[in-house]
C-alpha cells in the first residue's frame, strides 16, 4: 500500500496509473489527492469532454464501470471521480460467490482512464481479492488519523513545504489548540500564513496574534510548568486557561496523558542514546531536554499514579462521579493533585 508522499511524489511527476482507490476516516488526504488530480490531469480545455464527477447515492456499480470505459476525446485521459463511493453496492467485492465486475475491472482497466474512488470513511477487507488486487495492480490508499503526538511533526512539515518555518513550541502549541482534524488545522495555518504577510518564520507570537491561543497559558505550557513541578507557574496557567471561555479540559487530560506515558517510557530506556529516545517518544529532538529534566521530577511510580489521577479526572470531566463540578475547577483540581503526588 502506497503512502501519501509516494502518491504526491508520483502524480507530480504525471505517472498516473489507471485506478486510484482511496478509503480511510482521514478526509483531508484522501482530498488533497483528489483534488491534485482534478486540477492537474486535464487542461482546462480538456475539462468539458473528458472530466465526470459523480456521486455514489447518484450510480451504481455498471454505469461507475461504463464512466471508466469511454475513450476521452481530444485528449489524452478520461477522469472519473466518484465521491461518497462507500455508497456503491458491492463496490467492496463483498460479492465472493459471483463474478465481481470491478475486479475484472481492476485487471483490465482503460489506460486511458483515470478513476479517482473516494470511500470515506470505511475501508476495504484486506483479506478480500479485490483489495489484493488493487493493491498489487493500482493504488491503493488508507488514509488514517494522526495521532495526538503527530500533529506538531505534521503541521512543522506542512508549513515547510510551502516555504514556511515554525518554532518546534509554537507548533506544539497549535497542536494541542487544534487536536487531529487535519482539514481544520489547514484551515487555521492557511489564514495564519497569509496573516505574517512575506514572513518565512511562525513564532508563538504570530500565532497569538492571529489564531488566538496565547502563549503564555495553554497546554503544551501546563505541561512544561507541571513537568518542572512549578507550583505558582502551574497555578496561574491552569487559573487562566480555566477562564478561557467554552474551555473544555478533556483535550488537556488528553495532552497531559500523553506527555506521562512518554515520561514512563523515558524511565524504562535508562542509558539509551538520544536518537533512539526521540524516536521512541516520536517527538521533535528539541523537545528531549524537558522530557528528560521531567522524568527527574517524576519517579516511575509517580507518573504511573499521574496515569490514575488522569483518568479520574477524565471521568469526572464526562459526569461520572462528579456530574455539578465545572471544567475550570476540575481543571485546578486536577493540576494540584498531579504536582503533590
Amino acid at each position: 500500500m502506497q503512502t501519501f508522499e509516494q502518491i504526491m511524489s508520483d502524480l507530480k511527476k504525471r505517472q498516473f496509473k489507471p485506478v486510484y482507490f482511496l478509503m480511510g476516516e482521514e478526509p483531508y488526504f484522501i482530498d488533497a489527492i483528489t483534488d491534485y488530480i482534478e486540477k492537474n490531469l486535464l487542461r482546462d480545455d480538456e475539462k468539458a469532454f473528458n472530466q465526470t464527477v459523480v456521486y455514489g447515492a447518484d450510480v451504481d456499480l455498471g454505469q461507475m464501470i461504463n464512466m471508466a470505459k469511454r475513450y476521452p476525446m481530444m485528449s489524452e485521459y478520461n477522469l472519473v471521480i466518484v465521491k461518497e463511493a462507500q455508497n456503491i453496492k458491492g463496490l467492496d467485492g463483498s460479492a465472493e460467490g459471483s463474478v465481481d465486475p470491478f475486479a475484472l475491472y481492476v485487471e483490465n482497466p482503460a489506460k486511458s482512464t483515470v478513476l479517482v474512488i473516494n470511500y470515506k470513511g470505511k475501508k476495504l477487507d484486506a483479506r478480500r481479492k479485490l483489495t489484493k488486487l488493487i493493491d498489487k495492480e493500482q493504488v491503493l490508499f488508507e488514509s488514517k488519523p494522526l495521532y495526538d503526538n503527530q500533529v506538531g511533526r505534521w503541521i512543522t512539515e506542512y508549513l515547510r513545504g510551502n516555504g514556511i518555518a515554525i518554532e518546534p513550541n509554537a507548533a506544539e502549541i497549535m497542536a494541542a489548540h487544534m487536536g487531529t482534524k487535519l482539514s481544520a488545522i489547514v484551515m487555521e495555518l492557511d489564514k495564519l500564513k497569509t496573516a505574517i504577510g512575506d514572513s518565512k518564520k511562525i513564532t508563538a507570537a504570530d500565532i497569538e496574534r492571529h489564531v488566538g491561543i496565547s502563549k503564555e497559558y495553554n497546554v503544551f505550557e501546563l505541561q512544561n510548568a507541571i513537568g518542572a513541578r512549578d507550583v505558582y507557574r502551574s497555578a496561574l496557567i491552569a487559573k487562566h486557561m480555566g477562564a478561557m471561555a467554552k474551555h473544555s479540559v478533556i483535550p488537556d487530560i488528553a495532552a497531559l496523558y500523553g506527555f506521562f506515558t512518554k515520561l514512563m517510557i523515558l524511565h524504562s530506556m535508562r542509558g539509551a542514546a538520544s536518537p533512539e529516545l526521540t524516536s521512541a517518544l516520536k517527538i521533535n529532538p528539541f523537545f528531549l531536554k524537558d522530557y528528560q529534566a521531567a522524568a527527574r521530577n517524576y519517579t516511575l511510580t509517580q507518573c504511573a499514579n499521574v496515569i490514575g489521577i488522569l483518568r479520574k479526572y477524565d471521568a469526572y470531566a464526562k459526569g461520572i462521579d462528579a456530574p455539578n463540578t465545572d471544567d475550570a475547577e476540575l481543571l485546578n483540581e486536577m493540576v494540584f493533585s498531579i504536582i503533590k503526588c
